[in-house]
């Protein structure tokens, strides 16, 4: 029987010699491999990557964090220089690509920046600094802890009862990473918030009407694997895959 094979969405970025290139952590690869499934890398090039091909192709796709920032042109608000740096390529492919996962029913899996792209695709707007919200935490990677120790979960979330959400984990409350700065703030119609932190900024999502696995996480769940709020989310993509 033929494996599944996962796209996984790259960064475009310079190399250490200025020449452009292609990344994707390998902790993303990691963990499509758990889940007994080939990873395949996407480029972020819109001039070379064909999306309704992709789809044709892939058994599912995985929206990987990233530094850049999706371009706030993307949902009608002004470009200041507070919200990048950016990464245009990156958004034109992201965010075809996950409107084509939902429209097919695709397995659609959202982590960190990739969960922004899907609250973008359907109507919501961002925060480039979610921090600077009255009342909202800092989120963003605590610097000062042993590299080691910076995925640790830091603080919960709390799930909507009878969610997705809830029903991938059975319980209404978990404990979570933050590396992020920007975060949703409004979001649009067909995105649904199933998890929010203590400060109320959300952190788990679904998109309305899907008719396949479509979920977004704001915390990054491709690390550490064995961490329970992300162990579960990757058999649950598992399962989706089929």
């Amino acid at each position: 029987m033929r494996r599944k094979t996962v796209g996984i969405i790259c960064t475009a970025e310079e190399s250490k010699g200025g020449a452009p290139s292609q990344r994707a952590a390998d902790q993303y690869m990691h963990a499509v491999a758990t889940v007994g499934a080939v990873p395949l890398l996407i480029p972020a090039l819109p001039g070379v990557m064909d999306v309704g091909h992709l789809v044709e192709v892939l058994d599912g796709v995985v929206l990987t964090g990233a530094g850049p920032n999706v371009h706030p042109s993307e949902y009608g608000h002004a470009e200041t220089e507070g919200h990048a740096p950016f990464n245009r390529d990156r958004d034109e492919v992201a965010l075809a690509l996950v409107r084509a996962c939902v429209d097919l029913g695709l397995p659609l899996f959202g982590i960190c920046r990739g969960m922004q792209e899907m609250a973008v695709a359907y109507g919501s707007t961002l925060h480039p600094e979610i921090r600077d919200l009255p009342g909202r935490m800092n989120h963003r990677m605590d610097r000062e802890a042993p590299r080691e120790r910076r995925f640790d979960a830091r603080h919960r979330v709390t799930l909507t009862p009878g969610g997705v959400f809830a029903g991938i984990y059975g319980t209404e409350e978990i404990e979570v990473n933050t590396l992020h700065g920007q975060g949703v703030l409004d979001p649009g119609a067909r995105v649904v918030i199933e998890g929010r932190a203590p400060d109320e900024t959300p952190e788990a999502m679904v998109i309305d009407g899907a008719p396949g696995f479509a979920i977004g996480v704001q915390w990054h769940a491709e690390k550490p694997l064995d961490q329970m709020a992300n162990a579960r989310l990757w058999q649950a993509f598992g399962k989706a895959l089929g």
